[in-house]
């Protein structure tokens, strides 16, 4: 019955073209995309700000300066700087025209001279206006292309999905069909993300009134048309809600981007933002928020915040105005939705006002308000957790084993002139109390998690190495004067001398590559994972630029918060591991290497990132190894190459990394529909046969106890699991999970579908296996087997 399905669906592809083109195609009423791109039909262009010019100066000052590779902003950076900005705005080469480059070749060599001796930033807000002006022109093209009627998906054409690298567009002309076919494309996607083959089939043949097939299809044409509408109604609307200072922060970090791909320059809200993510926590009334429509709309809560607390306000509710205590309502329908943020957060104590449309509300006209006493919120979620597995070994013996999932490096990060500090935070103290309740629980070894960290402090990563190994060296840094520091770990005290295995990935950079690297230098842990870490091996410092710019120019206004003039992310330093080998570019390589997707994508990695640093040595610092890995590495590789080579798990990560390769081949992708459905039902048959194997296995029944932190004490939930983890929602590949049930190819195309058992939610679902962990499982028991067994306590009589 599938079969015929898919075949009376192809075989229906010249009637529905017919059955479209019936019907009228205007829709009932103007399309929201229409709506948005009359609200402002000239927007007004965007000019510098105030103190634009001396931020600009300050930050290429410290660029030349105080930057690793003391490189002069002379003509050549300044040609770098102009391409880097113009990529920066239009990454793909869909939006700018060549006539436009050919306008923007008078800055070509002089925005250093500009910047440096005239303070003028005016190029930024050129550039800027001009890519707005081209940003309209294709969203009307889109809007009329797809108002029109559904386009023609018959034809053999191809969509270039990557022109990062191609030529901008040669004229309007060109420029039109660029953007048409983006359009297509992105019709084409929500028709076959949208009805099955099979659904598409049954509605052709349950209406045999023409009349009622033609309205079927017109309904059908104008919900997709309204998707991609709101769609790029969110686009238009984000891009105008630019003020100076987004503009400046973009243009300044294309500057610093000329250095290297890790220097930014942050403005005020990505300041705080930045100061959030490293300390875990901010003052506020605890929601998320997100904009749609103009709306700024409540996501979700945070249990513990005030907002919560308070039971009278619900997700989905909508914020129409913001009041400070008992000043006067500010209305911010359309307003900015990081000002909106801004509004709402505040000092720990003081008032916030809402003035609410309840998600509840019938009329739209309702309004409520709502007063909230602002408090810290913890980002616990983000903290490290640890769970405990008891899994069988090959005798058929249970190994109680535990798990430290480690997401970052955070630690108390005050800004300059903030009032309200917060509660401290350290990565190593969350950790040591996790190791503590882990050894209580009697685990005979634990995974560190590394999968998913990108980095953070250094100091916390040099602590927590700490944690492990007795004193001595943990990471070697060298400044652009070639002087080299040792950063030792001084405690001679081991927190955990267990057995040990570091999981990493792809996406485990920075800090976490210091860690890794120390761990695996010292032979004290096990490495599993991608074929090599991430390869970010340089230093940042961060620099809130209002001492610099009083101190140059002085006649500042000292009225305004020290946040409001930004701050400049530096590379200083570079990172070498004990044994002298930077990690930049070439990471860290596991002592055991598992088949991944991530070593396949090409987007992943310091060496995909434009102008990176380079990798060198250095001479190695004098440690004790411990040797604790080496003796077993042979035994252990061997056995894991037997389950890899073997097992089904892994046969699903072979035939992703099959499909990945083929779709990354082609950078192109097909506008035949026809053709598409083949391919589409070629990839849902693959996965729909993944999961019901997946149904049908006979999973072990392991006990695990999670583990989280509750004010700094360890939590306990005792809960039945297997080494699985429910089908996320989404599809989208994730680098944490490695090998999971997933279609990656499609993923890699932007095209991941819900499947049957996701749309339904009553709904069997199939376990989705987190293959590397569980690999990672099999290892320890493995090693903790091969481990001289520890002596039988005696007493003396």
């Amino acid at each position: 019955m599938r079969t015929l399905f898919i075949s009376l669906c192809l075989g229906l592809i010249l009637p529905l073209q017919a059955a479209e083109s019936a019907f009228n195609p205007n829709l009932d009423g103007r399309s929201a995309l229409a709506i948005e791109i009359d609200k402002s039909a000239h927007p007004t262009p965007l000019m510098p700000g105030t103190n634009d010019g001396r931020i600009a100066y300050v930050t290429a000052w410290m660029l030349e300066n105080a930057h690793y590779l003391h490189y002069r902003l002379d003509p050549k950076l300044s040609s770098r700087f102009l391409d880097r900005y113009i990529d920066t705005l239009d990454p793909q080469h869909i939006h700018f025209l060549q006539s436009d480059i050919a306008d923007f070749e008078i800055y070509r060599d002089k925005l250093g001279a500009l910047t440096k001796q005239k303070f003028d930033t005016t190029p930024a807000y050129v550039i800027f206006n001009r890519f707005m002006e081209r940003l309209e022109q294709r969203a009307s093209e889109a809007e009329q292309l797809l108002t029109a009627g559904p386009p023609d998906f018959t034809q053999d054409d191809r969509l270039d999905l990557s022109r990062k690298d191609k030529p901008f567009p040669k004229d309007m002309a060109e420029a039109r069909q660029f953007w048409r076919d983006r359009a297509r494309y992105e019709y084409l996607q929500e028709r076959l993300n949208k009805e099955s083959p099979e659904e598409m089939a049954k509605l052709l043949l349950s209406r045999h009134n023409a009349v009622e097939l033609a309205r079927s299809w017109r309904d059908y044409h104008n919900d997709i048309v309204n998707i991609i509408g709101r769609r790029y109604s969110r686009i238009l609307r984000n891009f105008r809600e630019w003020d100076s200072d987004k503009v400046l922060e973009a243009y300044l970090t294309s500057l610093a981007h000329v250095y290297d791909p890790h220097s930014d320059f942050f403005d005020r809200s990505d300041l705080e933002n930045f100061s959030i993510s490293m300390s875990l926590s901010l003052f506020g009334i605890g929601a998320v928020l997100t904009s749609e429509d103009g709306y700024c709309k409540i996501q979700e809560l945070n249990p513990s915040g005030p907002a919560a607390k308070s039971k009278k306000v619900k997700a989905n509710d909508r914020i129409v105005a913001v009041a400070q205590g008992t000043n006067e309502p500010v209305d911010v329908v359309d307003m900015p939705l990081n000002k909106v943020v801004e509004m709402i957060r505040g000092p720990k104590g003081t008032e916030v006002r809402l003035t609410i449309i309840p998600a509840t509300a019938v009329d739209p006209s309702t309004r409520a308000t709502v007063s909230l006493v602002r408090d810290q919120i913890k980002l616990e979620d983000q903290q490290a957790k640890a769970k405990i597995i008891d899994l069988p070994d090959e005798k058929g013996q249970t190994q109680r084993v535990g798990v430290i999932d480690l997401p970052s490096f955070y630690a108390s990060f005050p800004l300059m002139g903030a009032k309200d500090k917060g509660e401290i935070k350290s990565t190593t103290v969350d950790v040591a109390r996790l190791l503590e309740k882990l050894k209580a629980e009697k685990v005979r070894g634990v995974i560190l998690d590394l999968r998913r960290n990108g980095g953070g402090s250094l100091e916390e990563a040099i602590n927590l190495t700490g944690l492990f190994i007795k004193e001595g060296p943990v990471v070697q840094i060298k400044d652009s004067n070639n002087e080299v520091q040792v950063d030792k770990d001084p405690d001679p005290s081991v927190q955990y001398d267990g057995p040990l295995v570091v999981l990493t990935s792809r996406f485990s950079a920075s800090a976490s590559e210091i860690l890794a690297g120390a761990l695996q230098d010292y032979g004290r842990a096990l490495l599993i994972g991608d074929a090599r870490t991430h390869g970010k091996g340089s230093v940042q410092s961060l620099n809130q630029l209002a001492p610099h710019i009083l101190r140059a120019f002085g006649n500042v206004d000292t009225n305004l918060p020290p946040e409001t003039f930004g701050a400049l992310k530096l590379t200083t330093r570079k990172f070498y591991r004990a044994s002298g080998s930077s990690t930049q570019l070439k990471g860290v390589v596991p002592d055991i290497v598992l088949p991944s997707v991530n070593d396949h994508l090409d987007y992943i990695g310091e060496d995909k990132l434009d102008n990176p640093l380079e990798w060198d040595t250095i001479p190695s610092a004098q440690f004790e190894k411990l040797n604790r890995v080496q003796p077993y590495l042979a035994e252990l590789e061997k056995r894991s190459n037997r389950r890899v080579t073997t097992e089904k798990d892994f046969d699903y990560v072979r035939d992703d990394i099959q499909q990945v390769e083929k779709a990354l081949a082609d950078k192109t992708i097909s506008l035949n529909e026809a053709q598409r459905l083949k391919e589409k039902e070629e990839a849902d048959a693959r996965q729909k046969a993944r999961e019901a194997e997946l149904k049908t296995r006979k999973m072990p029944a392991e006990a695990t106890i999670s583990i989280t932190l509750k004010d700094g004490i360890p939590v306990v939930t005792t809960e039945p699991a297997t080494n699985t983890t429910s089908l996320a929602k989404n599809k989208n590949l994730d680098g944490a999970t490695g090998g999971s049930a997933t279609n990656s190819a499609s993923v890699a195309l932007g095209e991941a579908k819900l499947s049957d058992a996701d749309q339904d939610p009553d709904a069997e679902k199939a376990p989705a296996v987190d293959v590397d962990l569980l690999e990672a499982e099999r290892i320890l028991t493995d090693y903790i087997s091969l481990l001289p067994k520890e002596p039988a306590l005696t007493s003396n009589p």
